[in-house]
């Protein structure tokens, strides 16, 4: 008969099938929490059960991580922005991609703690700006004006914004007991013509 395993290697082992996903989930938390300057991989490895070389092994060292919690995290947003109907609805997925997913929004636009170089971050990177340009493209440009890459700066700007604002509680005031997704509707209506697919406003 082997030995019994002690809870720890039980826990190890347990985890081993998805340990990229533990980690990965470990340290979600650990940025929700305290912010991408809290990260340790060990600290990670202890909370997620793990050997403290095991997030090594999948991330190689924390700049690491931090990409690959970014693809992921444009990979979401590409996801979430795909199909909306009109610009403004894709300006308000945007926003409630920030609200649901807040620790992948701040490491995803923090570019010097990521590999720039990194293929996985770039095709996800890509593939949610080709989203938002798809939305961009089905305004009538007399409505976006004629350069779509400037109204494409434009919207993004706004929904960022508004988002970052949010989340950093700077427009609880402004935004009151109304659901931040319905005043951002407002607020894209009132400063673009394109609030919807016919270019009209409703």
């Amino acid at each position: 008969m082997s030995p019994a395993k002690s809870p720890a290697a039980s826990q190890r082992s347990y985890h081993h099938g998805d340990l990229r996903r533990a980690v990965l989930t470990a340290a979600l938390e650990v940025i929700a929490a305290d912010g991408p300057s809290a990260l340790s991989l060990r600290d990670l490895a202890r909370r997620a059960g793990v050997s403290h070389a095991a997030p090594a092994h999948h991330f190689k060292d924390r700049a690491g991580l931090l990409t690959a919690i970014a693809a992921e995290g444009y990979g979401l947003l590409a996801q979430a922005l795909a199909d909306a109907r009109d610009l403004r609805e894709a300006g308000v997925r945007y926003v409630r991609f920030a609200r649901e997913h807040p620790a992948h929004f701040e490491v995803m636009f923090t570019p010097g703690l990521l590999r720039g170089d990194d293929l996985e971050l770039a095709t996800a990177r890509a593939l949610a700006a080709d989203a938002l340009r798809t939305a961009v493209s089905a305004v009538d440009p007399g409505d976006r004006g004629q350069d779509a890459g400037l109204a494409g700066v434009a919207a993004w700007s706004l929904a960022h914004g508004f988002a970052t604002l949010l989340l950093g509680r700077n427009l609880d005031t402004a935004v009151g007991d109304r659901d931040p997704e319905e005043v951002f509707h407002t607020l894209a209506g009132m400063l673009f013509h394109s609030a919807g697919p016919d270019g009209r406003r409703d």
